[in-house]
């Protein structure tokens, strides 16, 4: 994949009637990406370093990774079809058995944004995406603010699909 891309970071997680908005972006624009309340809850556990009992999905594919000598390098979110994103997950693998390896797969936003958040790997989007989604950073402010002020941290979270 050797498209033009713009880092970005997760900015909130915040609730909705249907799941848990990401808001995804850097200092010039934010958008979201939809998703149930599983991987959102994910996201949110992540990002705040919650201590789980035991390992949830995505803790089990990072330890899963690191055992067989792998890690996520990157995700890039490269496709916006009919409200729907899609993104690639990149992932290096290197063990005593094979030199290093670049492996690109198919994933779901929200899986990817859980998997490169627990492994501190920056999270892209492309260029022609970009420019194409919507900027919701005043939206986000205004969602915020009225988390705040109703005692939400604003960032709860859930699975499922991304929209």
């Amino acid at each position: 994949m050797n498209k033009p891309v713009v880092e970005v970071k997760v900015r909130a997680v915040l609730p909705t009637a249907a799941g848990r908005a990401v808001f995804l972006g850097n200092d010039a624009k934010s958008f979201v990406i939809y998703v149930d309340d599983v991987v959102g809850t994910a996201i949110t556990m992540l990002m705040s370093g919650v201590h789980k009992e035991r390992p949830l999905t995505h803790d089990l594919m990072g330890n899963l990774m690191a055992a067989l000598g792998a890690k996520v390098e990157r995700v890039v979110i490269n496709d916006l079809k009919t409200a729907t994103y899609f993104a690639r997950l990149i992932v290096s693998a290197e063990n005593e058995l094979q030199a290093r390896k670049i492996i690109e797969l198919d994933a779901r936003p929200s899986d990817g944004i859980a998997l490169a958040i627990a492994q501190h790997a920056p999270i892209y989007v492309t260029r022609e995406v970009w420019e194409e989604v919507e900027d919701m950073s005043e939206i986000l402010r205004k969602m915020a603010e009225e988390s705040n002020e109703e005692g939400d941290e604003g960032t709860g979270g859930g699975e499922g699909e991304e929209h």
